[in-house]
């Protein structure tokens, strides 16, 4: 028998077998799901009307996902500036949503990318393509320069890294949003919030005053400065439109030079055993990498001295970022 309950039924039927939907066509499968069950029964009382009642109907769905740690939920796409939505996992105690597509080896690499991304230098919230492929050397079990760069374009491909045109990958909207509670139980210190729609910020802008934790994407800048040129927490001059005194986050803050990297925790291994323990920082000019790179041959692994404190780098805070 038919009921206003299909209409959810549908609905996620339609969401699971895409996965990650623009809001507008989240909506219109959420009418057309609505307009199948009136088909069915022209007694139900069900109508796909407004923002309230999408609103409301999404709210429905998630106290019926509440249970297995589900819920759809939406974020702000950084690049557009338009809503994304997406069938997530709520859980933080590992990165789930992946695993049905790689290999465990691939995971792990994954892994390491965000990592490499999160702890970036200077807000740049990106690695370049040879810091990408050089982070197979820190895997367990090895994986070729080819299929490395295979796995990349398919992480690219799956939407979950972005690649820019200067070959700097960076985490694209599906991971934010699906791996969202993944990343602030992980780094907590690096997560930055836009200051106008309180989401997620990997790439905007920052305020230039010393000591403001204001961040805001760059979607959100172009909205505010249509009516202010001040900072909404401090009220710093960011100057004309064009000449903004702003200071970049993402990409654009990347330093030309960005060998000098945090490394990994003392093994792969250590690293998925705790997630407590901090990494050494080392430095490697461009140079080794390269001939490491071209001759195929994998960086020896770190070894650290059990009875010597490794040297831990300090995270820096949201106000302290950028």
């Amino acid at each position: 028998m038919v009921s206003s309950n299909d209409v959810q039924r549908l609905f996620l039927q339609s969401v699971i077998s895409r996965r990650v939907l623009s809001a507008d066509l989240a909506k219109a499968l959420w009418k057309q799901s609505v307009a199948a069950v009136k088909a069915a029964d022209e007694t139900l009382r069900v109508d796909a009307n407004g923002t309230d009642g999408w609103d409301t109907f999404i709210a429905a769905v998630n106290r019926s996902l509440d249970p297995l740690d589900l819920e759809f939920s939406h974020i702000h796409n950084e690049v557009t500036g338009k809503d994304i939505y997406a069938l997530v996992n709520r859980r933080d105690d590992e990165i789930a949503q992946i695993a049905s597509d790689y290999s465990g080896l691939e995971i792990s690499y994954f892994k390491a990318l965000v990592e490499q991304i999160m702890l970036a230098p200077n807000s740049s919230y990106s690695i370049s393509s040879l810091a990408a492929l050089r982070e197979v050397n820190s895997l367990k079990s090895q994986m070729t320069k080819t299929q490395a760069e295979n796995v990349l374009n398919s992480f690219v491909a799956k939407g979950w890294l972005l690649k820019s045109k200067k070959g700097r990958f960076s985490l694209a909207p599906r991971a934010l949003l699906e791996l969202q509670p993944y990343l602030k139980s992980t780094y907590p210190e690096e997560i930055l919030e836009c200051i106008i729609c309180h989401e997620i910020l990997t790439r905007g802008h920052a305020c230039p005053r010393a000591n403001c934790g204001v961040r805001i994407h760059n979607n959100c800048y172009d909205l505010y400065r249509k009516s202010s040129a001040k900072c909404p927490a401090c009220s710093e001059d960011w100057g004309r439109v064009g000449s903004d005194k702003v200071t970049p986050i993402g990409e654009a803050a990347a330093p030309k030079d960005d060998w000098t990297r945090p490394r990994r925790r003392r093994s792969v291994a250590a690293s998925e055993e705790s997630a407590e323990e901090e990494i050494l920082m080392e430095e490697e000019g461009p140079s080794q990498a390269q001939d490491a790179a071209g001759n195929g041959e994998p960086e020896a692994a770190m070894e650290v001295d059990e009875d010597e404190e490794p040297v831990r780098p300090k995270r820096r805070g949201k106000g302290r970022r950028g």
